[in-house]
Order: structure tokens, then C-alpha cells, then sequence
């Protein structure tokens, strides 16, 4: 009898504020492409596929579900389960909920945990070492991955290895879980040759997690439990139930289960794994030229060494720097010594405090149908460009407080204006008037852009009264 395929799990949250201002809490580092053409989650669902791999389960919140739903289906993934926290609650609750979830159709079942945000250079060592853990896993060891350090890494907990498992060939028993050390703790960790990188990917049955989490952290069980029975599903997702999701402590998977647990067991991998967690990681990870810098966009670099810089948008020059970060996006420009990385945090707080938007949104924002970003703004007036995808449509709606103009640049938009439907093309406009009731289509099969000019006393966005909507927002 055939083993049954191992689920991977993948968990989408955090906003990686180290990796700020590329990556905010609107459109966070694990979907945007910092490593290849594809975004780091498109990355990660990739390295589960195979006649050995169930479709995934991908734990998100419900800000990014569009986001996350297109780019999986961008890569071919049609089957996946997308499951939605109503709250952030970290790694505990979220993994709780999947294995729940999966062991209502086989509580036996191996899942796969991964972070959406980790770049692994090798996966074919990868899933030698995955084979490994899962010959644990079923046995009922909770298993964790330990990388070989590369250097004397704080940022990372650590792992003390144990004694070999008789029957698990290449796996061994936790002696004991390390918390980010200091920089001379960390010297000594990382070349002992006894302790691994804690990488954050785990695998283990289905029926073993569940146990552990009853028997360490009960408090988490019983609410995820609810929050799964009490699921409704909306279009392709998943939604647990708010309130009881809610109740669940807000625990990684490390406090509640893996550090308390006597099944722990690790599995020594070198995959060239790294959790993509700042600036000066992207760096060391990138393609350097020969004065070791790393350049992404519309850059120029001058006398210039080892430093990383990339541009979204405008050119960006660099000249007679050393050892610099550079990062321009079409709202903000962030520099500074690439030793200073872990500080970028300390930015996007202050920004937070000051009220500044910056610090969590991007200029651009995506919705299920396309996205818009805002080109000018002034006094009782506002210019955004709107782009909707082929067969794209935004909710009927209507404004209390402006009215609007359309002006299509490209593609063919299909515009209901109360009781009207109109077919425009490229340079064709509409005006709608403040109260009536319309809505943009996309009927063709390239991509609509178009310009909208709003003028009015306000120009917020809850200023939307929704009446009809594909999407299921009110």
C-alpha cells in the first residue's frame, strides 16, 4: 500500500519590515520576485511538486488572498487551499488550523510546514532531506530542519544536535533549542559543529502536531478546533471563524510545541537555505559584477563596491560608495550601511507612530480585478491609473462626495452608468456624476487601462457604497 502524499503547508503572514520599502504590510516580502523572475511564495509552492506532494495549503490573511490566489495560479497551482485568519495569530494557530483541516480527511496524513519568505538554493537536497524527516514524522517525531551555518549569524535561533535515531537514518534527537544569541555566543554556536540554524520548517503527522499542541499548549486547540468547524467557504477560500480564531494566544510553533516537546528531532540539511530576512541578505544571496556590487533596475553604479542597490522605478546613480544599501521605490528612497539592515525596522516604526502611510501601504494597490495607483493629488481633485485584468470587474457602486471622469488608454472597457452600458476603446472617455450608480468591466482579452480623474469635497476610499459585487466585499 502506497504512503499517502505529504501536504505541504505553506504560511503567508508578516509583513517583513526589514525588507521595507519594497515589502509593506500591504504587499508583503513573500510576494514580490526579490530572488528570481517569480515571487518568493511562487518560489516556496514550487518546491512541493510531484507525484509525492498533495495540493498545498497556503495560510494567509485576508488582505492578500487575491494576491495570493493569482500568483498560484500564474505557476499552474489550481487545487490549493487557501485559508484565511481573520487575525494574525502567528505560526501555532495557523499550523493548528491546516492539520485540523487535513485531519478530518486523514489525521495520518505528513505535513510539510514552510515559511512563503525562505529562498533555498538546493532542492534537490532538499527533498532528500524531506524524506528523511518524513520517515520521522511518521513515526511520530515532530521534525524540524537545522542548516549548517555559514557564518556567525544572531538574527537565527539555534539548534544543539542529539544522539542519532536508530530508526529514522539521518535524523537526530533536539538536544536542546537556542535563542538568538549575541555576537560571541553566535561565534562560538556557529562552529561547534554541534548546533544547526533554526530554519522554521517542520514536518510532522497530522495527528502528532495535534497531540503535542494538547498536551503543551491546550489553550490553542480548543479555539482553532471551533474556528475550523465553524469555516465557511467564500469563492476559492477558506475562512475560519473570527470570533473563535480570534481567542487563540498568538504563539510561533517553536514556543508552543517544538522547544516543550519531547519528539523533537531535527534533520541536518546544507540546501543553501536563508530566510530572505533583510538588505544585506539580499546582497550576500544576489549575482554580483566584479566590484561586488549587486544592481537591480534602472541603476548606475561609479566607483562603487559591494553594495546592493535596486530601483522600481526612476534611475538611480550610485558614486564613490562602499558597502551601501540603496532601494527606490515610486514613493520612497531608503539608504544606508548595509550593517545597519536590522535598523530598517526602527524606520518603518517611527513612520508608524507619525501616521505616515508609507509605512505599510504601497502607492499602488491591488484588488481581486486588477489594481490602482494615485498620480496626483490636489485640492478637491484626484488622478489615478486604473489597469483591470481580462475579464476583470469592479463591484457596482456609487459616491457620496465625487464624481468622475474615464478616460481609456488601452484595451476596452465595458462601463454601466445607471440605467446605461457603454462600450468604450482607446481614447474614448465617460463622465459619471456624483450619486449615480456604475460599474468598470473588462471584456477583451489584453489588460484595460485607463485614466480617472475624481473631483469632489472628499476623496477617501470608504467613500464606496458597494450595491453588487463578484468579489463578495461589502
Amino acid at each position: 500500500m502506497s504512503k499517502p502524499a505529504i501536504v505541504p503547508v505553506i504560511l503567508s503572514g508578516g509583513s517583513g519590515t526589514r525588507l521595507w520599502p519594497v515589502s509593506r504590510e500591504s504587499f508583503p516580502k513573500q510576494l514580490w520576485p526579490l530572488m528570481s523572475e517569480r515571487s518568493l511564495m511562487q518560489d516556496t509552492v514550487l518546491r512541493a511538486i510531484g507525484p509525492e506532494f498533495a495540493p498545498p495549503v497556503v495560510v494567509c490573511n485576508e488582505e492578500h488572498r487575491f494576491l495570493i490566489a493569482e500568483q498560484l495560479r500564474e505557476v499552474g497551482i489550481a487545487n490549493a487551499r487557501i485559508v484565511l485568519e481573520p487575525v494574525g495569530r502567528n505560526s501555532a494557530p495557523a499550523i493548528a488550523a491546516a492539520a485540523v483541516l487535513v485531519a478530518e480527511d486523514d489525521p495520518d496524513t505528513v505535513l510539510w510546514m514552510m515559511a512563503a519568505d525562505a529562498s533555498i538554493a538546493d532542492t534537490a537536497a532538499l527533498h532528500v532531506a524531506l524524506k528523511a524527516a518524513a520517515v520521522a514524522a511518521r513515526a511520530g517525531k515532530i521534525v524540524t530542519f537545522g542548516m549548517q551555518p555559514t557564518a556567525p549569524e544572531t538574527g537565527y535561533g539555534y539548534i544543539e544536535i542529539g544522539a542519532p535515531l536508530d530508526d529514522a537514518p539521518g535524523v537526530h534527537a533536539v538536544a536542546r533549542f537556542v535563542e538568538k544569541p549575541n555576537a560571541e555566543d553566535a561565534a562560538r554556536l556557529s562552529t561547534d559543529g554541534r548546533h544547526l540554524w533554526n530554519s522554521g520548517m517542520f514536518v510532522f503527522t497530522a495527528r502528532a502536531l495535534l497531540r503535542e499542541i494538547e498536551i503543551h499548549s491546550p489553550e490553542i486547540l480548543a479555539p482553532v478546533r471551533t474556528a475550523v468547524a465553524g469555516r465557511r467557504t467564500d469563492l476559492d477560500f477558506i475562512r475560519l471563524d473570527v470570533e473563535a480564531f480570534t481567542a487563540c494566544p498568538s504563539i510561533s510553533l517553536d514556543y508552543a510545541v517544538a522547544e516543550k516537546t519531547r519528539e523533537a528531532a531535527v534533520v541536518p540539511a546544507d540546501i543553501g537555505w536563508s530566510d530572505v530576512g533583510s538588505w544585506s541578505a539580499l546582497w550576500e544571496l544576489g549575482v554580483k559584477d566584479d566590484a561586488g556590487n549587486v544592481a537591480i533596475g534602472d541603476v548606475v553604479l561609479e566607483s562603487s563596491r559591494d553594495c546592493y542597490v535596486r530601483s522600481d522605478g526612476m534611475l538611480t546613480a550610485v558614486v564613490g560608495l562602499k558597502d551601501v544599501v540603496v532601494v527606490v521605490t515610486d514613493d520612497v528612497a531608503l539608504a544606508m550601511h548595509r550593517d545597519n539592515a536590522q535598523d530598517v525596522k526602527k524606520v518603518v516604526d517611527r513612520l508608524k507612530a507619525a501616521g505616515r502611510n508609507q509605512a505599510v501601504a504601497h502607492n499602488r494597490t491591488y484588488r481581486p480585478w486588477g489594481f490602482y495607483e494615485s498620480l496626483a493629488v490636489g485640492e478637491r481633485f484626484q488622478v489615478k491609473r486604473i489597469v483591470v485584468t481580462p475579464g476583470g470587474k469592479l463591484s457596482l457602486q456609487s459616491h457620496f462626495h465625487r464624481a468622475e471622469h474615464w478616460v481609456v488608454v488601452n484595451g476596452t472597457a465595458k462601463v454601466t452608468r445607471d440605467a446605461e452600458t457603454l462600450v468604450l476603446s482607446e481614447n474614448q472617455s465617460v463622465y459619471l456624476p456624483l450619486g449615480c450608480n456604475h460599474r468598470l468591466e473588462n471584456p477583451g482579452r489584453i489588460p484595460l487601462t485607463l485614466i480617472e480623474v475624481q473631483s469632489g469635497a472628499y476623496l477617501g476610499e470608504d467613500d464606496i457604497v458597494r450595491i453588487e459585487d463578484t468579489y463578495g466585499r461589502t
